[in-house]
């Protein structure tokens, strides 16, 4: 059982991965768009976050405040991807506040996953 939840973990990291690499791809290579590839990491990251959630028949207790507000900024990013996705459509620019929030919120997210016991 382990070895799933290991492998889980594996997942979640790779989402975060696709999601914050999307992310400064689009940062630091002149144009500040939001692209699919970031919507996939947030929904790997995502799905792989709530299966961790679940009681892997481990030994201590899960903590519900970490895993309650890493959902909450996991869905102010999602928030932020769809507004500045839906304003691309329309072809206005995403607002900087908004694009910067996305790559900020996602390493404050990871940071919580890695420092928060």
């Amino acid at each position: 059982m382990e070895t799933l939840r290991l492998v889980v973990v594996f997942v979640h990291l790779i989402g975060f991965a696709v999601l914050f690499g999307a992310w400064a791809a689009q940062a630091f290579g002149g144009t500040r768009k939001f692209t699919r590839v970031m919507d996939y990491g947030l929904a790997i990251a995502g799905l792989a976050g709530l299966a961790l959630a679940a009681p892997w028949g481990i030994s201590y207790d899960l903590n519900y405040v970490k895993i309650g507000v890493k959902l909450v900024v996991l869905l102010v990013i999602g928030a932020m991807l769809g507004i500045g996705s839906a304003r691309q459509k329309r072809g206005e620019a995403v607002p900087a506040g908004v694009f910067w929030l996305v790559g900020v919120l996602t390493l404050a997210n990871a940071g919580m996953g890695l420092l928060w016991r």
